[in-house]
């Protein structure tokens, strides 16, 4: 009989191999944990990354902005259900996992527990983080796991769109007078840390599990790399500057030189100490409670009237 070591040396050779694992298949307890886990925080950041952009909506220059901005909100909230879903089929309720965040037992990304202070930060959120948070989901579309690989086929075809939003309130707001301009660099200065902290501390890829199992399949740096070759060369072509004065170009290394920052401060957002952790879970499990009634109804249903 086949031990539990052999099955799992098997399941890594799959992998290594290139082959994609369903939902159904054999899979060692390390590989179910590790790929739930990720997808759960994936999935809790993207309900939480709609907070920053709803509480602008109201406050939109104009109706044709407050449109986009709600299609927009509307969509990130799908792509958290789409995430809960996936993540059920390895082990965990959709609402032991909201449980868990409204009651802050489980991370979101470190960007959503930050301040939206003006437009020009919903410009920023736009543009730079969902520019971030696509370099960081366009790798996952080579990740082991089929079922997510289905769902970030659909979900990084809308983030294009996001994109494309964040990119017309950026150069609406660079082109704009010079107090639109100081309003959407001030977002980049303040928004920069946070953004590099995005893609986490350099990986150590003889420990990190989730490069090991094939669920990531870049490290943090190259992906941070990715994202400066893309938008640092843009965002110097508009004339705005980047509050770091080491970074640049390295032609002889290949790659970019940059400040380190403050991991110290990076570790105690995601801990949950961020400057909006508290409201934005407060907010989070509020609506949570107050439409508990909506979620009663329906386990009251007989599943055969659904």
């Amino acid at each position: 009989m086949t031990t539990y070591d052999e099955r799992t040396a098997e399941f890594k050779a799959r992998i290594d191999a290139g082959e994609k694992i369903e939902a159904g298949d054999w899979m060692p307890d390390e590989y179910r944990q590790s790929a739930l886990k990720f997808i759960e925080m994936h999935a809790n950041s993207e309900v939480m990354g709609c907070l920053p952009e709803r509480e602008w909506i109201p406050r939109a220059p104009s109706l044709r902005r407050k449109l986009s901005l709600t299609a927009k909100v509307q969509d990130e909230a799908g792509h958290g259900q789409i995430l809960y879903r996936v993540a059920e089929d390895l082990g965990k309720s959709r609402e032991q996992m909201f449980d868990d965040l409204v009651n802050g037992r489980t991370k979101f990304h470190n960007v959503f527990h930050y301040p939206a202070e003006t437009w020009g930060d919903v410009a920023v959120i736009g543009w730079l983080i969902d520019g971030a948070a696509l370099v960081t989901q366009k790798a996952l579309l080579d990740c082991s796991y089929a079922p997510y690989v289905r769902a970030m086929k659909r979900i990084c075809a809308e983030e294009s769109l996001h994109l494309r939003h964040g990119e017309d309130l950026t150069l609406e707001l660079v082109s704009g007078t010079d107090e639109q301009r100081e309003m959407f660099q001030d977002a980049v200065n303040r928004w920069w840390k946070p953004i590099m902290h995005f893609f986490g501390p350099p990986s150590k890829p003889d420990r990190d599990v989730l490069l090991y199992w094939g669920i990531k399949t870049r490290t943090n740096e190259d992906l941070r790399q990715e994202f400066f070759s893309t938008y640092v060369p843009k965002l110097w072509d508009i004339g705005i500057s980047v509050p770091d004065p080491d970074l640049r170009y390295d032609e002889e290394k290949g790659e970019w030189i940059w400040s380190d920052p403050d991991w110290d401060e990076f570790w105690q957002v995601v801990k949950g100490n961020g400057p909006m952790t508290q409201t934005r879970l407060f907010w989070r499990k509020a609506i949570w409670d107050h439409h508990a009634w909506v979620r009663e109804t329906f386990d009251r249903i007989p599943a055969a009237a659904v």
